[in-house]
């Protein structure tokens, strides 16, 4: 297994990628209901360690043990042992890394465990036992028919989503990093113009829906790469990075014929194509201030693995359903979806990410397309229309929106 001193450096970069700006929401309490009976335990936000819970109290509840260690400790229940980095978000399960969205920390010389820990971790790997409650807010012990759940008291949103979902959308390149030129667009604009018009439609229409959006930026500004999958913190269910392709008119015959749009998430199944367009994202690079200190020596092959064993099925379904609906609007080849994992603005992704390229600028087509104000506006509600499916879905499978139990 990766040893403590190869994780840290991890810890310290993915702290970095979160910003602190975000609002400080957090579910007051949570409940845990077990044949032993029923505990309230409360909910803290830390602005860097994201929501906890107080271990003691929780791992009591649920007849566990904690065995406190350093730098790891190690909680066991139902017979499952969970070892937590303190510091780190990352734990340890059957001597495998698994990343979290938070981390372990002491307050003294209590211990306080994220919240991830109740309403995904172990509904996950306990399945047989636990199951998370996103409407009651509640972790439910016992046999399937002892913790089938009571129907939602929550009154749903019109379109079938509980409310408090958290979405970060990244309007791609920005201030002195222009993106691609834009073959076929007119002088003076290029792809960092049109990310933003596009991610301000998305927001727009994501937040008609009821789902509250979280912007990289709003206006032209260089965001660092490494900065921008940050904003999608513990409270954010999707990350989606929004771009335009284009191809080198110098490196390819026929170029201005290709067109259409499709979605890459982190993966390895990397194509050529995959390929070239993360190299295409990953040249604005040149245009950052690296930080004092920074180094990505040893983290890239950790880091990428983490990502790939918690989110590749997530971001997969929300790129099939993000390609699926664009596909109804979109005039051009719909291109599918490709994974690599070299693409930057997704390898420090702490929850499921995905990247939309909308069109190609260097086709005379898909450059009308993206500066037509009607198929803008088209192309955004599908895209936030998928965005909302993926968010019913993940209602489905257990996931819920922490501020539904906020004050």
């Amino acid at each position: 297994m990766t040893s403590w001193r190869q994780v840290l450096p991890l810890a310290v970069a993915l702290a970095a990628a979160a910003p602190a700006s975000l609002e400080a929401r957090a579910p007051v309490s949570i409940t845990i209901v077990t044949p032993r009976g029923t505990a309230r335990v409360p909910v803290t936000r830390d602005r860097h360690a994201g929501l906890l819970v107080p271990g003691g109290p929780l791992i009591r509840a649920l007849a566990g043990t904690i065995r406190p260690g350093s730098p790891w400790v190690e909680v066991v229940v139902s017979r499952q042992s969970f070892r937590f980095l303190i510091g780190a978000p990352v734990f340890a399960l059957n001597d495998r890394l698994e990343p979290l969205a938070g981390w372990a920390t002491f307050v003294g010389d209590s211990l306080y465990l994220p919240l991830q820990f109740v309403t995904e971790v172990l509904p996950r790997v306990v399945a047989e036992r636990f199951a998370w409650n996103p409407g009651q807010g509640s972790l439910v012990e016992g046999p399937p028919a002892a913790r089938r759940q009571p129907v939602d008291t929550v009154e749903r949103l019109p379109n079938g989503l509980l409310p408090g979902h958290v979405v970060t959308v990244d309007a791609g390149h920005g201030g002195v990093d222009p993106g691609n030129l834009g073959i076929y667009f007119p002088r003076g604009v290029n792809e960092k113009h049109v990310t933003l018009q596009m991610a301000t439609l998305v927001q727009a229409e994501l937040k008609r829906q009821g789902v509250r959006v979280v912007m990289t930026r709003t206006r032209d500004t260089l965001i660092n790469l490494a900065d921008r999958a940050g904003y999608c913190a513990q409270d954010c269910s999707l990350f989606v990075s929004l771009h335009v392709d284009a191809l080198d008119a110098r490196a390819r015959k026929r170029y201005g014929e290709v067109r259409g749009f499709h979605t890459i998430i982190i993966g390895e199944e990397n194509s050529e194509d995959a390929d070239r367009v993360a190299a295409m994202e990953n040249d604005a690079l040149r245009y950052e201030v690296p930080r004092e200190n920074e180094s990505a020596d040893g983290l890239d092959f950790i880091l990428r693995n983490l990502q790939r064993n918690e989110y590749l099925r997530e971001s997969a379904r929300a790129a099939e359903l993000v390609q699926a609906s664009i596909d109804r609007v979109h005039t051009g080849e719909n291109r599918g979806v490709r994974q690599s994992n070299i693409l930057a603005v997704l390898n420090t992704a702490r929850r499921p990410a995905i990247l939309v390229e909308m069109g190609y600028s260097s086709n005379r087509e898909d450059a009308r397309l993206l500066l037509n104000r009607n198929s803008q506006k088209a192309i955004a509600a599908a895209i936030a229309e998928a965005v909302v499916s993926y968010l019913r879905e993940y209602e489905r499978r257990g996931g819920s929106p922490t501020a539904k139990a906020i004050r």
